[in-house]
């Protein structure tokens, strides 16, 4: 029973935060920090915008803990903070087309390129990466939300729909479309 000995104490943790216990707090968070900011690294593409808006989801996520009802996990109430602190700071931004960082690209073979590959060979796979990442960020918003969450983070279609308030057939059908949108852009010359 592992899983409900962390609920358990995640419940506790948060009994504990509500009361003003700021080290129960940062116990409950320690373990999303990574998550939440990989997350919104996706948004934008930068490493400091990402810091300073990971930084504002928590406190106001401390600051609104007395809200939290529980009627959800916490995780998709942390999660719903973070996407909506996410689509608040795109807002504010004029262009919605976010720009290519190298330093955004995934994978073990980035950094400081790959001792498998041809050189070749990882040239095609940033510009790829790097396309991929252009047509994501051109997708409307609420694509290219669901995109980021399903494909790049890997949440399930549930948790996305309770995160974003949306129903389940919305998830599917935003999704589709992006998807069906970023086929048919990778098939574009002038993406490359």
């Amino acid at each position: 029973m592992k899983g409900g000995k962390f609920l358990n104490a995640e419940k506790d943790l948060i009994r504990r935060a509500k009361k003003g216990d700021v080290s129960a707090f940062e116990e409950l968070i320690s373990g999303y920090e990574k998550k939440v900011y990989n997350t919104v690294y996706r948004f934008f593409n930068n490493s400091e915008d990402a810091m300073d808006i990971t930084q504002e989801i928590f406190i106001k996520v401390f600051t609104s803990l007395h809200g939290f009802r529980e009627n959800s996990s916490f995780s998709t109430w942390l999660y719903r903070i973070a996407v909506n602190t996410c689509i608040d700071f795109m807002r504010k931004k004029k262009d919605e087309t976010l720009p290519i960082k190298d330093e955004m690209m995934v994978g073990n073979d980035t950094a400081h390129g790959s001792y498998t590959r041809l050189p070749e060979e990882f040239i095609e796979r940033q510009e790829l990466k790097q396309a991929l990442m252009k047509a994501i960020n051109s997708l409307p918003s609420e694509q290219r939300i669901c995109v980021i969450l399903r494909d790049i983070q890997g949440f399930s279609y549930t948790e996305i729909s309770e995160i974003l308030m949306c129903s389940l057939g919305t998830i599917k059908s935003r999704l589709n479309r992006g998807r069906r949108a970023l086929r048919q852009m990778l098939k574009s010359p002038e993406l490359f």
